[in-house]
């Protein structure tokens, strides 16, 4: 297994960079014999740097990203980053949902980058690669000590999930949202529940989710919905949109932004092998469908994005831009009752 760029020594700079292995002291692998984690390794490194600048071709709209875990129980099978687990010679299918890199030293190695002269408290995103409120996060507890750092350098930030555990935080995110803007979005593509066995098994049931969405709120932070993915031919009849805006909108989510699948190298590959076991009337639909690149065609991408804006209109939502800040709004003070009229004065 390579492990270039993840540990802090690598042994290897007399190597090509892409033949740099390292030895097993290097990374500390483990299995726990408990229910939540049967069958899933976590191989434990001390990585070299925690906060990453997006390809500037990538599609996102932010440029620094904060990913403490690779790989991710959730098992989706559409999931996009599944490609990134080939660089460690894992495939992109059982080995992505099994075989999970936990960045053990994510906390201090933030506090110290966030430190550093050089960082300018550019907007950090977190969730975008893989879920930082996986399994996993209940057990490693990462994400309270990146959240410390990041409140405690008032750096703005935001985060993606479709994790429930991210309640167990919710002083630190109150906390960070009274000293810089923080931007929290849950996702919750469709809430079919047959569905979602079966395609998102390893995350919270999208009630829960939305439940999440609703606690939120209850202790003032607004929480937009990313709508993702909209799955052709499976959960985007109008009956279904409406039915997902209609429960997103009841649980008080301040948006939805709606995202057809794509299906890039790697989650292409499983995402097809699943649909022809599940859905095999389905396959030819799909080659057709998306037979240009990993992208549904701009037409149907603008169908599904007018019907949900139009729904999330009917039911008193928006949409917004991903990553998109949602700051906590300090109670306004009273204002002073005067006995007589005062005089202003510059000083």
């Amino acid at each position: 297994m390579r492990w270039e760029n993840l540990t802090v020594e690598s042994g290897g700079h007399s190597r090509a960079a892409d033949a740099a292995l390292f030895g097993a002291d290097a990374v500390v692998s483990r299995t726990f014999d408990t229910p939540e984690f049967r069958g899933i390794t976590f191989h434990e490194v001390r990585a070299r740097s925690i906060i990453n600048r997006v390809p500037g071709v990538s599609r996102m709209p932010f440029e620094w990203t904060v990913n403490p875990y690779r790989g991710c129980s959730h098992a989706c099978v559409y999931c996009f980053a599944r490609k990134t687990h080939t660089y460690l010679d894992l495939d992109s299918g059982l080995d992505f949902d099994s075989q999970i890199v936990v960045k053990v030293n994510a906390p201090e190695l933030l506090r110290s980058q966030l430190g550093s002269r050089r960082w300018q408290g550019e907007h950090i995103a977190m969730g975008t690669n893989v879920d930082c409120y996986q399994r996993a996060e209940g057990r490693y507890r990462l994400m309270p000590g990146i959240l410390s750092a990041l409140r405690d350098h008032a750096n703005p930030f935001s985060i993606l999930t479709k994790g429930t555990l991210i309640l167990r935080d919710l002083d630190l995110l109150v906390q960070s949202a009274q000293v810089t803007d923080i931007g929290i979005s849950v996702s919750v593509g469709f809430i079919d529940t047959e569905l979602w066995r079966t395609v998102e098994p390893g995350t919270p049931a999208p009630e829960r989710r939305l439940d999440v969405v609703r606690t939120l709120a209850e202790h003032g932070i607004g929480c937009g919905v990313l709508m993702a993915p909209v799955i052709p031919f499976l959960s985007d009849r109008p009956a279904q949109l409406r039915a997902t805006v209609r429960a997103i909108a009841a649980a008080g989510a301040t948006s939805v932004t709606p995202l057809v699948l794509h299906l890039r190298p790697g989650a292409r590959e499983w995402f097809m092998a699943w649909l022809g076991q599940n859905h095999p009337y389905l396959v030819r639909r799909y080659e057709r469908l998306y037979a240009d690149g990993a992208y549904a065609p701009k037409w149907y991408q603008r169908r599904i994005t007018r019907q949900v804006h139009e729904l999330a209109q009917e039911y008193g939502i928006g949409p917004t831009r991903a990553g998109m800040p949602r700051r906590i709004r300090p109670p306004e003070a009273p204002e002073p009752t005067v006995s007589e009229p005062t005089q202003l004065t510059l000083i």
